[in-house]
């Protein structure tokens, strides 16, 4: 007779195997469940694919960078240095480039005759006057010029101020939001970008600036003399007063000739004035002053 085994040992006989097989099946179905779930947009994201491979997927890279055509970019040409000036309709814009610097037929400190370059700039129209100097004056409390005892000259509000240092000049510049102009930019606006010899051109005319040839022996007001303007527009470049600018009195490039006053001791000053002859009042004639001097026959215009 065989001995009956207990129903519980055999219920348990029986459920063993199948609990150890879903154990197993449940462990190779299983896994990290933070590598299971998928990116909310539907594929790896690009720092997710930095962090597992070091370097972005190619493929995942150009999917990502699809957008609609664009035209192609036109190269950009390149802007001057100035711009026309919006603010002060007295100024005259003068396209930078190469022009014709310098003589060969005159002076020793004018050689060599050469080809410069200068950026393009902005320069008054009209050097400043009496009345644009007082304004200065009056609002920076500035000493006024020597010759003004008892205020500006009677008359003469429109002429150009004189009896100014460099130092006047700079100081009237800068608060006038402007600056002096180099030699080189005052020399291109006077001639032209072809090397006028006179501003009008080379041809002297008495009649279109204010020398020693028109007999006036004063100073005029700055726009008597319209007829006698640059290429550009510029007037009264030739005559009435010289011009302080804001380079020292030095060799040019290449230059042979030697002078112990070149250096920084002098500023150039340009243009002639009422008192010099025809040959002074030249687009390339130079002319120099310490920076605290100041004359009768010394003003400035301003550049920008």
């Amino acid at each position: 007779m065989r001995t009956k085994r207990p129903r519980l040992i055999t219920w348990l006989c029986l459920a063993l195997p199948a609990v150890i097989i879903v154990s197993v099946f449940l462990t190779g179905c299983g896994g990290d469940e933070e590598a299971a779930t998928p990116p909310t947009t539907g594929e790896t994201s690009e720092s997710e694919t930095s962090e597992s491979s070091g370097e972005a997927d190619p493929s995942e890279t150009s999917v990502s960078l699809i957008v609609e055509p664009t035209e192609t970019p036109v190269p950009m040409t390149p802007t001057p240095t100035s711009a026309p000036s919006v603010e002060d309709e007295d100024m005259v814009y003068i396209e930078g480039g190469e022009f014709i610097m310098g003589s060969d037929d005159h002076e020793p400190d004018e050689t060599p005759q050469r080809k410069a370059y200068v950026d393009s700039f902005n320069i008054d129209k009209y050097p400043v006057t009496n009345a644009e100097y007082k304004e200065f004056v009056d609002d920076a409390s500035h000493p006024a010029p020597r010759n003004w005892k008892a205020g500006i000259p009677e008359g003469k509000e429109d002429h150009p101020v004189t009896w100014v240092t460099w130092e006047d000049a700079s100081a009237y510049a800068e608060w006038a939001g402007k600056r002096l102009p180099t030699e080189a930019e005052w020399e291109r606006a006077a001639r032209g970008a072809d090397g006028h010899i006179w501003p009008w051109g080379d041809e002297f005319d008495s009649a279109k600036c204010n020398s020693s040839e028109s007999s006036i022996k004063d100073t005029t007001a700055v726009d008597a003399y319209p007829v006698g303007a640059s290429p550009d527009g510029v007037i009264d470049m030739a005559g009435n007063v010289w011009e302080w600018t804001d380079t020292w009195y030095d060799a040019y490039p290449a230059s042979t000739h030697r002078s112990d006053r070149y250096g920084e001791k002098y500023k150039v000053i340009r243009g002639g004035s009422w008192f010099d002859n025809r040959s002074m009042v030249r687009s390339s004639a130079r002319n120099k002053g310490e920076p605290t001097f100041m004359f009768s026959t010394i003003g400035f215009r301003c550049a920008q």
